[in-house]
């Protein structure tokens, strides 16, 4: 899988990947802080997080992107490893996998002209308005990141009022783990 393009709102150095890490975990209290102090102590930023539950009561997914030193990521995966309430912890960079994304964006639109291009630029994307009102349009997209963001590049010309992203969900191909 080819790098993923840097968004225009992010910090992302143009040299670093984007990695993906699923953790399939205990749903216990204080996970999720343990997990993130891990990424904390070696300098690394949680891009998106989600967090749902697993297909077996008691534990719950989480998949965590983030962008940095292939490296260092190493070493973090080998910690998260080590936390007694995480099952396993996979980074899918560069592996075959699934990968979706759902955004809602509230857009301005002052004139049927305006609303007209929306509209054109939303159907291209497969987005679906899912509110109208008087001067602003609700959009539903969902598909990969790079898609996410290119959608939201066209949109900079327009008034974008809100913007709400899921964060990326993932699952290995074939018999992959996720």
């Amino acid at each position: 899988m080819a790098a993923a393009v840097t968004p225009a709102f992010t910090s992302q150095k143009p040299t670093e990947l984007t990695h993906t890490i699923s953790l399939f975990v205990a749903d216990k209290p204080g996970v999720l802080v343990r997990v993130a102090l891990v990424f904390s102590r070696r300098g690394y930023n949680i891009e998106s997080l989600v967090v749902s539950p697993g297909k077996d009561d008691g534990y719950s997914r989480m998949t965590i992107t983030s962008s940095g030193d292939p490296a260092t990521l190493s070493q973090i995966i080998k910690q998260l490893t080590k936390l007694v309430d995480v099952v396993h912890a996979i980074d899918h960079t560069g592996s075959a996998i699934y990968e979706t994304e759902i955004a809602l964006l509230k857009v301005e639109t002052s004139g049927k002209e305006e609303r007209a291009e929306l509209m054109q630029i939303a159907e291209h994307f497969g987005a679906r308005v899912v509110d109208y009102a008087g001067s602003s349009t609700i959009l539903r997209v969902y598909g990969s990141s790079e898609k996410l963001d290119a959608l939201i590049r066209l949109l900079n010309d327009f008034d974008i009022t809100e913007l709400v992203r899921s964060g990326k969900m993932v699952m290995a191909r074939g018999h992959a783990t996720t």
